[in-house]
């Protein structure tokens, strides 16, 4: 006879891979993309081939920059004696923090040759900066 604490441990073994599988899925399908800097502005380029403009919903709330989409690509193949298809479709969706400098109100986007390029200005000026506290002994 099994005692049940043996059975009890077997179930989350069993289930420990597909625990975070939704995750896995959402990153197969999110873009590849990079984020830089210079002095004048931050930059997000992200890789979204066969997806157009209207496919595409670029929005800033709360310090957030998300891009939304519907991803689909095709990719054929032919040969004398063989034909391939291969194609990936779904929704898409990521999001960047603000840094406290960026100017959230003037974002830019731009998609050219399935790359989507988005501009984000450095607010002119000083901001808030941190700084130390002292920390006291009790």
């Amino acid at each position: 006879m099994v005692e049940k604490s043996h059975v009890a441990g077997f179930w989350p073994q069993l289930y420990e891979p597909f625990r975070n599988l939704g995750a896995r899925v959402a990153d197969w399908l999110a873009p590849a993309s990079d984020a830089s800097g210079d002095a004048a502005a931050y930059h997000i380029t992200m890789e979204l081939p066969g997806v157009t403009e209207k496919d595409i919903d670029l929005s800033v709330h709360d310090g957030m920059v998300t891009i939304k989409g519907e991803k689909s690509a095709t990719r054929e193949e032919k040969g004398e004696t063989w034909f391939f298809s291969e194609r990936q479709y779904g929704s898409f969706s990521r999001s960047f923090r603000l840094p406290a400098d960026a100017d959230g109100d003037k974002i830019e986007g731009k998609l050219k040759d399935g790359v989507l390029s988005v501009t984000i200005p450095k607010r002119s000026g000083e901001v808030a900066s941190g700084r130390k506290v002292e920390i006291r002994r009790g």
